[in-house]
């Protein structure tokens, strides 16, 4: 499958911002997308994740609360609105797809990823 990530900006701080993650290829094979982000000097890390159906959802305690996650399985495109949104939001965000049942945290078992898109966030 291949992932193109797009929607990222600048934005002020407690505003919002929503990304998309658009796949193709064979999509049918990968039942799990999840959003990952890495700030400058830090290691990526698990935001949200959920299935094709929408039926599963997993964030972060970093985020939950603030973000949400979903799809358009017509389009084969998964969204993340962000609310609230922090300095310390800032960050690349990428899109990973997975063939699990079910998202999880673990980074390694994503084996398609996208490009990213940088979520700039300022005071």
């Amino acid at each position: 499958v291949q992932l193109q990530a797009s929607g990222g900006g600048l934005v002020q701080a407690g505003n919002s911002l929503r990304v998309s993650c658009a796949a193709s290829g064979r999509t049918f094979r990968h039942h799990t997308v999840a959003w990952f982000r890495q700030a400058p000097r830090k290691e990526r890390e698990f935001v949200a994740g959920i299935t094709w159906s929408g039926g599963t959802t997993l964030y972060a305690d970093s985020v939950r609360g603030r973000f949400n996650i979903a799809t358009d399985n017509a389009n084969y495109t998964v969204y993340l609105q962000m609310n609230s949104l922090k300095p310390d939001d800032t960050a690349v965000y990428y899109c990973a797809a997975s063939t699990l049942s079910r998202p999880t945290m673990n980074r390694a078992l994503y084996r398609s990823w996208g490009q990213g898109t940088l979520v700039t966030v300022s005071n």
